[in-house]
This record gives structure tokens, sequence and C-alpha cells, in this order.
């Protein structure tokens, strides 16, 4: 069995290298860019006296860096070709954000807000597989950024189970217009600041803790009765992140994505493609820090002595190293089975495995940017170096990416056999 990379691989990670350094470093230090990845990140990126919102200049260098990849061909690899992509696979795309969040912070890789300047499509994705040709339509500009489609499925009393959502949406007429009425609320509706429409899940049959009976809607954002009621300001600012009430929203029947009862398919569509990405770039921001304390150890030398030369250095960083190696080799093996599978096949199959990549490479990272921290000393603890800037992001990531215990739950399920094959 032959674990190396193809060689169509390194060659392309050898491209987007040369890009990075030709195209997206002189923008990143030009006009003092750089305060938006240095010691100044959080107060450059954040505009406190508007609700804590992502300032401006922070949204459009990030939509110049976008447009500079996508001129270039990079940004869209993982969108079908059909929309200008290269099907750029489940495992290219792991190998590929692993490789730059291994890079450290920068205006190419950003994994606050999950910017790449090789982009994560999730939503276009959904509108290729389970939208009309009209919706498939918007997915050219969902990437141009001219649509901002966000995903409500968080609720205030409802985590990451879905399937007790209290959103409901029933069927009616406004101006002889057939179409749905939508009551509810949704919590961290990503992006909805800029948004041209929410992807709003709810449900329409069934009984609370039902899989079936879920439906999804393209709601547009400025439509009556929907209102953005705050702001969470979270531990890593800027906050993007509000609740927003839904009442007495109509739409009309072509606002239905998908098919009626059967939206949670469509939800399972998003978090798989986005955990196993994001498993793959906690993966590489784990090996940046580990990295970076190595170097720092075998360079400082206090009282005389490398750091390097003390086993309390030594082996916490080698348990660490050793855990990467194999978390590198589970994500790649997930990713490459996904590649084979249907969105349903990987739920009823896989979903364990995705999980046990998303929660190990969150814990990872989260204690190598501890272990870094205190590797560096003094500087480790500032703001001048990125550590604790990673270890807050990849912590929040703990808490709220289908939250570690969730996911843990979805593993025992597989393992204990009250879920996976033959129980769906």
């Amino acid at each position: 069995m032959d674990f190396s990379l193809p060689a169509d691989l390194v060659a392309y990670l050898a491209e987007l290298d040369r890009f990075i350094e030709r195209v997206i470093k002189p923008l990143e230090e030009a006009d003092d860019n750089i305060r938006f990845f240095d010691h100044r990140r959080e107060w450059a990126r954040t505009d406190f006296e508007n609700g804590g919102l992502p300032r401006h200049e922070w949204e459009a260098l990030l939509r110049k860096a976008k447009d500079l990849a996508d001129a270039a061909g990079h940004l869209r690899f993982p969108v079908p070709k059909q929309y200008g992509g290269k099907d750029g696979s489940n495992l290219w795309m792991a190998v590929i954000r692993e490789h730059f969040a291994a890079k450290g912070l920068g205006l190419h890789n950003d994994l606050q807000n999950e910017h790449s300047i090789v982009g994560n499509f999730p939503v276009a994705t959904m509108l290729d597989r389970y939208g009309r040709d009209d919706q498939k339509a918007m997915i050219d500009g969902s990437i141009k950024g001219k649509y901002r489609i966000t995903f409500g499925l968080t609720e205030p009393n409802h985590g990451s189970d879905a399937t007790h959502m209290e959103t409901r949406a029933v069927p009616a007429t406004r101006d002889n217009v057939k179409g749905w009425i939508i009551n509810g609320e949704k919590m961290w509706t990503t992006g909805m600041h800029v948004a041209t429409h929410c992807a709003l899940f709810a449900r329409t049959s069934g009984n609370d803790g039902d899989a079936r009976g879920i439906t999804c809607f393209l709601v547009p954002a400025k439509s009556q009765g929907v209102k953005i009621e705050e702001y969470m300001w979270t531990f890593n600012m800027p906050t993007d992140h509000p609740r927003v009430s839904f009442t007495d929203v109509f739409v009309p029947e072509d606002a239905l994505f998908g098919e009626v009862g059967r939206g949670l398919s469509l939800a399972q569509c998003f978090v798989h493609q986005n955990r196993i990405r994001q498993a793959a770039s906690s993966l590489g921001a784990a090996v940046y820090c580990i990295n970076e304390s190595v170097k720092y150890a075998r360079e400082r030398k206090p009282f005389g002595k490398a750091l390097a030369e003390n086993q309390a250095i030594q082996f916490p960083l080698v348990e660490l190293a050793t855990q990467a190696e194999m978390l590198r080799l589970l994500i790649r093996k997930t990713a490459w089975e996904m590649d084979k599978l249907t969105e349903e096949q990987i739920e009823r199959t896989l979903s364990d495995r995705v999980s046990m990549c998303n929660y190990w490479a969150n814990r990872l990272c989260c204690e190598s940017a501890d272990r870094a921290m205190q590797v560096h000393g003094g500087m480790g603890y500032s703001r001048h170096k990125p550590f604790e800037h990673i270890y807050r992001h990849h912590r929040r990531y703990r808490i709220t990416e289908g939250s570690e215990e969730i996911q843990i739950r979805k593993v025992a399920g597989f393992l204990f056999g009250y879920m996976g094959p033959g129980k769906h």
C-alpha cells in the first residue's frame, strides 16, 4: 500500500506556494495590511463600536485576496468543473488545508473565518447537489461574493441536536402566491451582517426528534420579519455570529431548497465537508505550533544551555508530534473514503470517522498551542506570537463545531451499535 502523495498533488502544493510568495505575500505586506496578522490583529479586525463586527477594511482585504486567487484558477479548486472549478477531492482539500495552516497566520489562509485562497464552499456543494437549476445559477455569484448564504440550523435552545428544533414552517397563501410562513429563531448564523440569503431549516412535519420532517428554505435576508436580535461577542473577536429571529416570514414555494421533509441531508452535506477540512486545518495549525516550539527550543539558551536538551521540553513535544503523525493518516484515509461515497453513505458508514478526525484535531491543536506558549515563555503568552490566537480559535471549535462531546457521542453510537450501518 502506497501512502505517498500523488506527484500531481505535490506539484500543485508547490504551485500554490509560488502563488502565495508572488501575489499574496506582497498584498499582505502592503498598506500596513500586516496589522491584521501581527499583535494588532484582533483590534485591526474588529469594529468594536459597531457590535463587534468585522471591519470593512478587513473583509475587503479578504475579498481582494479571493479575487486574485480566483483569477489565478485556485479559489474554486473544490468546485465542479462546470462552475469553473477543478473537481477537487476531499483528500486533496485535506492535504492543502493542512499545508496552508502549517505555514502559520497569513492572508493565504485565515482559520478564524474559513478564508483561504483555495476556497471551502460547502454551500456551493449543497446548491449543486440539491438545488434546482435557478438555485444552481447562484453558485458562481456565491463564489464571487454576489450572494452570501448563511446556515440557519442551530437554535438558542437546541444546539447540535437539530431534530428538536422549534422553528416551524407551515403552508400558506399570501396575495394569491402559494408558499410557507416561518416562525422561529436561530443562533450563530455566521455572516448574516452581509448575507443575501439564509439556508433556513424548519420543521414542516413529524414530531420532535424525528430526522424526517425538517425542510430547508432559501430565505432572502431582507424578508419582512427577519431580524438580527444581537451579535454574540466571543473570545475570538471579531464576531459575525448573530441570534436571528423569524417572525411570520413568508416565502414563496420557490424558496424550497431540496425535498420537503428531507432537509437534514443538506445539513449533513454541509457539516461532513466542513468537519473533515476543518480537522485538516487544525492538524496543520498544531504542526505549526510544534515546529515553532522545536525551533525555539533549539535556539533559546537560558542559563547557557539550550532548552532542547531538557527532557521536560522534549517529551511533551514528542508526544504531540506522534499524535500529529497518526492523525494525519486518519484524516487522509477518511477523506479518501469520503470521495468514494454518497452523502447518505457517509452518514451511515463513515460519519464516526469524520467525528474522530474533527474532535481529536481540535484537541491536538489546543494542546499544541498551549505547549507552544509554555515553551516560548513570556513571549509565548504575549500577542507578538500567534499561539494564543490559535488556541482561542480552536478552543472555540471544541465548543461549537458540533461540540466535542456531541462528536464523541456519535463515535460511541457506532462503537456500541445504536448508530451506524443498519440503524438509519
